[in-house]
């Protein structure tokens, strides 16, 4: 198994954290490609995709994030941006309607920690974030959008989903069979019911190898790899 050694300068926190354009540019390294698809499953404020587009202004990017304070709020930080187009849904492993739980924060609105999932432990591990009632969000299979939008190959799927990691993956298999890159959070704690543990995620996806791993604290991120493609 390859290990990329990738610095990882991020700070433990119960959301998306604010990474370096240097971890991305590692990243975007090994796509090798001047326009890569990239969807950004999960993407809060857009951060992340505006940091792809600096790197690779070519890049095709796709953005998902059903919690409509996020969403508002990456449509301001869009601006004219023509490759980079959000879609206010949440990707699961169904079509229609699910609860989504949006979070908030002791000190200050705290949208980073919401999910499909319910919240457990996160309750524990950070008592300040808390958890409004759950709001109906609308909700696509991955296979189906993909298939939608007729996107047959992707190069990059970059997953911070609080816990649905199974969700996306149960609706997304044809989809991730052509898939080269996969980044993800993840947590071995189950900070939301039902949260699968890193171990199982990866059982989950049998034809990619582990890249490199970032742990942080109670949760941490991964890069796989898909060995097929």
């Amino acid at each position: 198994m390859a290990i990329v050694a990738l610095h990882h300068p991020w700070q433990a926190s119960p959301g998306k954290p604010t990474s370096s354009l240097k971890v991305h540019r590692q990243i975007v390294s090994l796509l090798e490609k001047p326009d890569p698809v990239i969807l950004d499953i999960g993407c809060n404020d857009g951060s992340d995709a505006r940091r792809f587009l600096q790197l690779r202004p070519k890049a095709q990017l796709f953005c998902f994030e059903p919690d409509p304070r996020a969403a508002a709020r990456c449509r301001e930080n869009m601006g004219p941006l023509d490759r980079m187009r959000l879609f206010e849904v949440a990707i699961s492993d169904r079509n229609g309607r699910i609860d989504f739980h949006p979070s908030n924060g002791d000190a200050k609105e705290w949208d980073l920690s919401g999910s499909i999932r319910q919240p457990k432990n996160h309750l524990s591990e950070y008592q300040w974030v808390r958890f409004d009632g759950p709001i109906s969000v609308e909700t696509r299979r991955l296979d189906d959008w993909c298939s939608e939008a007729g996107l047959e190959s992707i190069d990059l799927i970059w997953m911070d989903v609080q816990g649905a990691e199974s969700d996306v993956i149960a609706g997304g298999k044809e989809t991730l069979n052509n898939t080269r890159f996969i980044y993800t959070e993840y947590s071995d704690q189950e900070l939301y019911e039902g949260q699968l543990p890193l171990r199982a995620i990866l059982d989950l996806l049998p034809s990619f190898e582990l890249v490199a791993q970032f742990p942080r604290g109670v949760e941490g991120d991964v890069l796989l790899r898909n060995t097929r493609l």
